[in-house]
C-alpha cells in the first residue's frame, strides 16, 4: 500500500481526551524492546563510483524496472531517482490538532489551551515513494517523510534501515544518517530482495530518552508505575496461591482418611 493524500483514512486513529496517557499506554511495552540478536549487518561495500560507473549503473538500473520510476543521470555524475521506503513502526504516530473554532482570546493570551495530538498506528504494509537525489542523505530522507504527512514526532525517533534477504535469511543494518539512499538503490539494483529500505523506531537496545519531550517522560514513568504494579499483583497472587494449594496438601495428609 502506498501512502497518499487521503492517508489518514486508512489509519486506526484516536484523539486523545485530554492526556496523552492512554495512547502511549497502548504500545509500551515496544519502548523497551530489544534489537534482536538474529539481525546481522549487511556488508555495504560502499566505494566511490567514476561517472562513467554511474552512468552505466543507472542505465542498467533503467532497463531493469517495470515502471516509469526511472534515475535520471546528468553529465557530472549527479543523478535523481525514486527509493521506495517500508513503514514497519511498533508505535503510533503524532499529527497536529485541528485548529479549534471554540477557543477564546483568553485561552490563547494566557498559553492555556490544552495541547492535544492525534495519534495513528500505521498498518504494517505501509510504504510511500520518494524521488530524491544522489546526494540526499539519510536524515533528509526521514525529515521529508515526516515533513510530509505533518508528523510533530522528533525525527531522531526514527531511523532508516535497509533490508537484503540471503538464502532465506534476512538481514537488516541501520544505515548512518550521513549515507545517501539512491546510491545504496542504485548499487543493489531495482531488486527489493537485494535490498529495501526500512522505516522503523530508531532503537540499539538503548532508548533515547533526551528524544521525548517532557509530558511524554511523565507518561512514560506512569506506565512503568503501572507495570510494575501490575507485575507485582501477579507475583502475589501467584506465591498465594501456591500456598493455599500447599496448605490443602498438607491437610490431607495429616487428615485419617
Amino acid at each position: 500500500m502506498t501512502w497518499g493524500s487521503t492517508a489518514s483514512d486508512s489509519f486506526r486513529s484516536q484523539e486523545e481526551s485530554g492526556s496523552e496517557l492512554e495512547v502511549y499506554f497502548t504500545a509500551y511495552t515496544s519502548f523497551f524492546r530489544k534489537v534482536r540478536g538474529s539481525d546481522e549487518q549487511i556488508d555495504s561495500g560502499k566505494q566511490e563510483l567514476s561517472v562513467g560507473e554511474i552512468q552505466q549503473k543507472v542505465k542498467e538500473y533503467n532497463a531493469q524496472i517495470n515502471s516509469n520510476l526511472y534515475m535520471m543521470v546528468n553529465k557530472d555524475g549527479f543523478y535523481t531517482g525514486f527509493i521506495k521506503v517500508h513503514f514497519q513502526l511498533a508505535r503510533p504516530i503524532s499529527l497536529p490538532p485541528p485548529q479549534s473554532l471554540y477557543s477564546t482570546r483568553e485561552e490563547e493570551q494566557q498559553g492555556r489551551r490544552m495541547k492535544r495530538r492525534t495519534s495513528f498506528y500505521l498498518p504494517k504494509d505501509t510504504a510511500k515513494h520518494l524521488h530524491i537525489s544522489s546526494q540526499t542523505r539519510v536524515r533528509e530522507v526521514i525529515e521529508a517523510l515526516l515533513n510530509k504527512f505533518t508528523v510533530v514526532d522528533n525525527p531522531a525517533k526514527f531511523a532508516l534501515f535497509e533490508r537484503a534477504e540471503r538464502q532465506s535469511q534476512v538481514y537488516m543494518r541501520k544505515l548512518s544518517d550521513d549515507e545517501c539512499p539512491l546510491y545504496l538503490r542504485l548499487c543493489a539494483g531495482p531488486s527489493e530482495k537485494a535490498l529495501s529500505l526500512v522505516l522503523k523506531e530508531n532503537e540499539t537496545g538503548d532508548v533515547n530518552w533526551d528524544a521525548f519531550s517532557f509530558p511524554e517522560l511523565c507518561n512514560f514513568l506512569r506506565i512503568l508505575q503501572r507495570e510494575e504494579e501490575e507485575h507485582v499483583r501477579q507475583i502475589v497472587k501467584r506465591y498465594t496461591l501456591a500456598r493455599e494449594k500447599m496448605k490443602q496438601a498438607m491437610a490431607r495428609i495429616t487428615t485419617p482418611g
